[in-house]
């Protein structure tokens, strides 16, 4: 009886030590996903699309009579476009009194915690599809946009923000300090 309870003790002893590597090696496996701090005051909203990895409402700035509206996209590896494809489409959607607002766009690129980010900045007109495909357009005067792509190794994410121009001002360092919280693990 000693040597069959030795054996029993020996393979429970297996077989602990081996679901403890298979938990290990599960854990490992886990995929990475883009983590952020979200800022003080930005209000989380219900996301209206699965590419839509995260919503928020920015409450307007005194005198402004909307909110800042910032989204978090992510439409897989692979997709969603260039950096510069981005930065193009998003300058379209902002006209100035000279055109498009390509040529008043303020572009950054930072490196925060091992991923590439570019942002920019435009002032204008917001004249963006009110949804994709629509026809149909914002005529927004005095609005501006702060966009981002965000290069991790599972493919870039898109940060847009836009809103009345007093309102994206006030939420500015909040949106910067979001983009810089951003890590890939």
């Amino acid at each position: 009886m000693g040597a069959m309870r030795r054996s029993i003790l020996t393979m429970l002893s297996l077989a602990v030590v081996c679901g403890a590597v298979v938990v290990r090696s599960q854990e490992a496996q886990k995929p990475a996903t883009l983590k952020f701090k979200v800022p003080a005051g930005w209000v989380e909203e219900e996301r209206s699309s699965t590419m839509r990895v995260a919503q928020y409402k920015l409450p307007r700035a005194e005198g402004d009579t909307e909110d800042g509206s910032l989204v978090l996209y992510y439409f897989g590896k692979g997709q969603g476009g260039s950096a510069t494809a981005n930065i193009e489409r998003w300058a379209s959607q902002m006209q100035t009194p000279e055109g498009a607002a390509k040529e008043k766009l303020a572009q950054e690129t930072f490196t925060s915690n091992g991923l590439t980010i570019t942002a920019v900045d435009a002032k204008g007109t917001y004249v963006a599809e009110t949804a994709p495909g629509s026809g149909t357009f914002h005529n927004k005067p005095g609005y501006r946009l702060r966009a981002a792509v965000v290069e991790t190794p599972n493919g870039s994410y898109y940060v847009k923000f836009v809103g009345p121009e007093k309102t994206v001002t006030h939420w500015n360092d909040s949106f910067m300090s979001y983009l810089r919280s951003f890590e890939f693990k």
